[in-house]
């Protein structure tokens, strides 16, 4: 679950042009948000001016300056409703970025801002890739991605299948610079796995709607990259490797045959609705709410829950919240009360999630299955789904808690989200090495 309550858009959309001689350079800085902190970089040039959100792998962004003085200068981001208007002060400007009716203080400095991120393949390569397309024919949405396979390839070389988490993500699953796919598709190519990834509908080069899509329909598409794999590509052995809710669409195409076997890193095994109980529940303790706010907010949060569940429509929903914070008997602070009125709000995943359950077809799956869990992951608590697990028949199947990883693989302190970014690591060798370990001992 990578679901995170980020406010830029992550859509890029063609230049427009603008004026800015006086500014002329990168220009980066973060602005905090709900506790994270969201890195933004302004590429502004005498012709061209853009933006990118390199945390949620969005780049290109056009902009135009809207005004600009020897000190000041306003830029406006209209494709996502937004603007910043500045000061320079010294070597920094300084002003505020404001979007839909929301201000975040926002400090620019030169540069680009840029990461570390070691893992990050770069060519040139010793294996093969090439940009292919393929069909889901249920709604006509064309999905984008990347073939990689080995420079020797056969139909008998196994080949994975790529599945994303949540959220919208490109065919690198790209946050915080990190692109644990792209190091994924890398290290296996190396050890004789091809694999195919793909940008999420609407995202990078792939069509479709995105707006109204539910777990149903991203695993649509991913059934579709497996019959491309087989129908197209001539392959013979096709897995699925699902990353967070890419890991319960790997159990649903186990479960149907689609898959000859499975690989979930942290997909989880209970349902939405007691998934993101205790998710909520851990992410409030990670940031320093007492254990008691925070067993109070996820009580009156499961009946908001089951509001949604049983899709009711409600006139008020601050009055819903405020009467059944009365009938738990229990005391919230302003900002988490707030919180659970945007809960309230119907959005088709999040309806469809919470009624989820992917007990039934883990326990239909007879095909060998990994699943991989990091004790740190608050996102998709280990001791809730990997413990839970007893219901998996194929003798070759197995399941690991790594100490001290998080939710995207990586060695942490905490496991909180905040990490994620100030961690070079984009994800364990330790890890890599068992993906490709158990891939080769079944198929090679």
């Amino acid at each position: 679950m990578k679901k995170l309550l980020l406010i830029i858009a992550t859509y890029l959309f063609p230049l427009v042009f603008c004026s800015a001689q006086t500014f002329h350079g990168n220009w980066n800085g973060q602005i905090s948000i709900g506790g994270q902190k969201l890195t933004l970089v302004f590429h502004i040039k005498p012709d061209t001016c853009t933006l990118d959100s390199p945390d949620q792998g969005a780049r290109g962004i056009p902009a135009v300056i809207g005004f600009q003085t020897n000190d000041s200068i306003q830029i406006k981001i209209p494709q996502i409703g937004a603007a910043y208007n500045g000061k320079k002060n010294g070597e920094t400007i300084v002003g505020k970025f404001m979007q839909r009716g929301y201000s975040f203080p926002l400090t620019l400095s030169p540069g680009n801002g840029e990461r570390n991120r070691p893992q990050t393949p770069k060519g040139p390569f010793d294996y093969n890739t090439k940009e292919i397309t393929f069909k889901n024919n249920i709604d006509g949405t064309i999905l984008a991605g990347t073939l990689t396979t080995p420079k020797i390839t056969t139909e008998k070389t196994p080949v994975v299948l790529l599945v994303t988490g949540s959220g919208l993500q490109n065919r690198d699953e790209e946050i915080f610079e990190h692109k644990p796919f792209a190091v994924i598709a890398d290290f296996l190519a190396k050890r004789g796995i091809a694999s195919l990834r793909y940008d999420d509908r609407s995202i990078g080069k792939s069509t479709g709607d995105a707006t109204k899509a539910t777990t149903e329909q991203f695993r649509q598409d991913a059934e579709a990259g497996i019959l491309y794999l087989r129908k197209v590509e001539k392959f013979k052995e096709v897995g699925v490797i699902g990353h967070s809710e890419g890991g319960i669409i790997a159990y649903l195409l186990g479960a149907s045959k689609n898959a000859d076997f499975i690989i979930s890193l942290a997909g989880p095994t209970v349902s939405g609705k007691k998934l993101l109980l205790e998710q909520n529940r851990l992410v409030l303790k990670s940031q320093g709410i007492p254990q008691q706010t925070a067993d109070d907010y996820v009580k009156v949060l499961e009946q908001v829950f089951d509001l949604r569940i049983q899709g009711t429509e409600l006139s008020n929903p601050k009055k819903t919240i405020q009467e059944i914070i009365d009938n738990c008997n229990v005391t919230l602070p302003p900002t988490l009360q707030n919180n659970l009125a945007l809960v309230l709000a119907h959005d088709a995943w999040t309806d469809y999630f919470l009624s989820l359950d992917p007990t039934e077809n883990i326990k239909k799956m007879k095909c060998p299955a990994f699943l991989l869990n990091g004790d740190k992951d608050i996102q998709v608590p280990a001791e809730l789904n990997i413990r839970n697990t007893l219901h998996l028949k194929n003798k070759k199947s197995r399941t690991k808690i790594y100490p001290g990883l998080n939710h995207l693989f990586q060695h942490c302190t905490t496991g909180t989200i905040n990490e994620y970014k100030e961690i070079e690591e984009t994800i364990s060798v330790e890890v890599l090495e068992d993906i490709s370990n158990f891939i080769q001992n079944l198929t090679m």
